[in-house]
């Protein structure tokens, strides 16, 4: 600066040309009149261009004219010649000018951070004024409150930025390990590179060899097995060049191989985690609306038909959040969620259809908790549990298949798993072709049965689209398994009951033969005797046993239903029927079967005590005994944490040993026989007194027949 200053001073103060600078302050300047360049010389300095003076003034004034160079331009060394060109002058001018570009670049950078730095003060000191000028403590916490949001604010800008900088840093290694890879694939192109040099160099040595013998000197002819020897050498060499090159290209593919290997795995993790982020998303999102729906119920119970406008904007918002647009879910949600489609896996509705208004709002609510518990557990439990069931391999009864059964079979597996358990429970019975057998025998006369059995087909599963939909196969194959069974077991013939029980079969094997055989082996191997006959003795029994458990097991339920004179077979009677096929949402349903067929049926005693135990506190806040079993009608269809559930029941209801079951079954069964009797002694006694007191009609009376006569 202080040199452009100097530079400035000395062209205002002389006349000469802006190529020529007046001397400094001091001495005695010498005016000289310029005079314009000549044209015919466009390479001269403009200085050299003046008017012609006296040879001693133009050597003094030469002279001052290089020291004052000399002082402008530091950059140039003292010993600079006179001659100096043009060029050379505009390089040390250019370079100057970077020079003051930089210095001046970085005056403004220190300009602006002491703007920053006098704005923050003044910031302060305004909120320190402030602080100082408030006049209530009320004010001043208020500015406190202020600079802990501003804290706060640049606590998350900080913890932003520190996460950009982990990202740039992951981003970086990322670069430096692909560097690496490059580098790596040099190195192999380069080795392979030396290989061919190597291989054409001994080429080249040969041939070398080859001319460098004299030509006075004939080569003796070589015999036959010389030739041989020397193509068989030179054969050699050809397959050692070419194993050569092999080697270095399968080194090069190997190294390939590796870097796609790892790149594919990096991208497999990054899907895994991408999707578990996503599952993690939609179950909040689902928790999220069947909170939303929850509170628009709640709503809608405390406000009834108070106030007619909140009442139609809560029904209108009802309305809208029972709207479901399957399509659209469909596309947005992709694979992870379970009601991304209107039906599940096995047809059933993800959303049961309801007649009540307020009970398709709370079965919306349960599909949500369904999708979000279910999403939940997608990386957590469902992965394990189907890595599991590959590496089973053979099945075999065994502790382990026991725990795997009761957690649940995964879909792909199921088919298979369920007919081994069924082949176990029925290969004493089974017989080749005797369901064809069967099937033939029903076409060539009527069943009695056949009537009550055409009536439950279309009551078979409403909510199920393969029961509903007039095109689907199921229920043809639904009539020919139960006329089969019929004839199989015509000590029962048909029991209603039975229809969905083999519906449940035919939608997890799909074939009518193996749908069949499940039903054999739950009516006449896995239940007691006497379950689907006409009088329902053994099933009966259950319902006191189960009464006994619960009374056992949930003492505090147990005195407030008494209290309230509930009695609970009217729900519980059909749950053992059909074991729960009409009461569990599929997925629980099919887990509860699962175990079933292996264990019997102390796995269904289980999940009813459960099921109670899950909906204990539910139950016990409720004060009215229409409002307990209006409750008891649908709250399984509540039950939405199957792992919960499971837990509860074979965990929380232990000890729950098979002999005390049998004990009890066996005092209820005996009981329940001397009722019988009893009941059909009374009814053959009633019977006996009105035959022997056949009523005379009275003189004044005539009888119908004579009426109809007279008529």
């Amino acid at each position: 600066m202080y040199n452009i200053r100097g530079n400035r001073q000395a062209q205002g103060a002389g006349h000469g040309p802006p190529g020529e600078d007046s001397p400094p302050s001091g001495e005695p300047v010498r005016e000289e009149q310029p005079l314009p360049p000549n044209p015919s010389a466009p390479g001269d300095d403009p200085a050299d261009s003046a008017k012609p003076a006296p040879k001693s003034s133009l050597t003094a004034n030469l002279i001052q004219k290089a020291k004052r160079q000399n002082n402008t331009f530091p950059l140039f060394s003292e010993g600079l010649t006179r001659n100096r060109t043009a060029q050379e002058k505009v390089l040390a001018l250019e370079q100057q000018v970077l020079i003051l570009t930089k210095e001046l670049k970085s005056q403004k950078e220190l300009v602006r951070i002491l703007h920053k730095a006098l704005e923050a003060a003044q910031q302060e000191k305004r909120a320190s004024s402030a602080y100082l000028a408030a006049a209530e403590d009320k004010d001043r916490l208020e500015l406190v409150r202020h600079k802990v949001r501003q804290i706060a604010e640049l606590g998350r800008r900080v913890e932003a930025l520190e996460q950009e900088r982990e990202g740039l840093v992951q981003t970086a290694s990322l670069r430096e390990q692909q560097v690496q890879e490059l580098q790596r694939h040099v190195q192999l192109l380069m080795d392979k590179n030396q290989a061919k040099q190597q291989v054409i160099c001994q080429l080249l040595e040969k041939v070398t060899q080859d001319f460098m013998q004299p030509h006075n000197r004939p080569p003796a002819p070589p015999d036959a097995a010389d030739r041989d020897f020397l193509s068989q050498q030179e054969k050699m060499e050809h397959l050692k060049d070419d194993m050569e090159a092999y080697r270095t290209q399968n080194r090069f593919l190997n190294s390939e191989i590796h870097q796609v290997t790892k790149l594919w795995r990096r991208v497999a993790e990054r899907q895994k985690a991408l999707l578990m982020k996503c599952a993690y998303l939609q179950a909040k999102n689902c928790q999220v609306e069947s909170k939303y729906l929850a509170g628009l119920r709640r709503l809608q119970e405390a406000v009834g038909d108070e106030a007619s406008e909140c009442s139609e904007l809560l029904r209108q918002l009802t309305q809208e959040a029972l709207q479901w647009e399957a399509g659209e879910a469909s596309a947005d949600s992709g694979v992870l969620s379970p009601i991304s489609s209107e039906y599940d896996e096995y047809g059933f509705l993800t959303v049961p259809n309801y007649e009540v208004e307020d009970l398709k709002l709370l079965a919306k609510i349960q599909a949500l908790e369904v999708c979000s518990h279910h999403l939940l557990a997608h990386e957590a439990v469902e992965r394990p549990r189907r890595e599991r069931w590959a590496a089973l391999g053979e099945l075999a009864p065994s502790a382990e298949l026991k725990q795997l059964l009761r957690a649940g079979v995964p879909r792909e597996h199921r088919p298979r798993v369920w007919r081994w358990l069924v082949r176990r429970r029925v290969q004493h019975l089974q017989a080749p072709g005797r369901y064809q057998e069967l099937l033939s025998r029903g076409q060539a006369c009527s069943q009695p049965a056949a009537r009550q059995i055409e009536l439950d087909l279309n009551r078979t599963f409403p909510n199920n689209k393969h029961f509903t939909c007039p095109s689907s196969s199921f229920p043809e194959k639904l009539r020919r398994v139960l006329l089969a069974f019929s004839w199989q077991n015509p000590s029962i013939g048909y029991c209603q009951g039975l229809n969905r029980l083999a519906a449940i079969a035919l939608l997890v094997l799909d074939e009518e033969e193996s749908a069949f055989w499940c039903l054999v082996a739950i009516v006449e191997s896995i239940m007691p005797a006497d379950y689907y006959s006409k009088t329902l003795t053994s099933s009966q029994v259950d319902q006191r046993v189960l009464q006994d458990l619960l009374s056992e097991k949930l003492p505090r339920l147990m005195a407030h239903l008494g209290q309230h004179r509930v009695d609970l077979s009217f729900i519980t009677f059909n749950w053992f029927l059909v074991v729960f096929a009409d009461s569990l949402i599929s997925s629980i349903l099919l887990q509860v079967w699962d175990a079933f067929l292996y264990e019997g049926t102390k796995v269904v005693f289980r999940y009813a005590l459960a099921i109670f135990k899950y909906n204990e506190e539910e139950i016990l806040r409720l004060q009215d005994g229409l409002e307990i079993c209006q409750y008891l009608r649908f709250f399984t269809k509540t039950i939405c944490d199957s792992r919960k559930l499971m837990s509860i029941a074979f965990n929380d209801m232990n000890p729950f040993p098979m002999k005390q079951l049998r004990q009890l079954r066996t005092a209820h069964g005996e009981r329940l026989e001397a009722e019988l009797q009893e009941l059909e002694q009374l009814k053959a006694a009633y019977l006996e007194t009105q035959a022997s007191r056949l009523p005379a009609v009275p003189e004044a009376c005539a009888s119908e027949d004579e009426l109809d006569g007279e008529a």
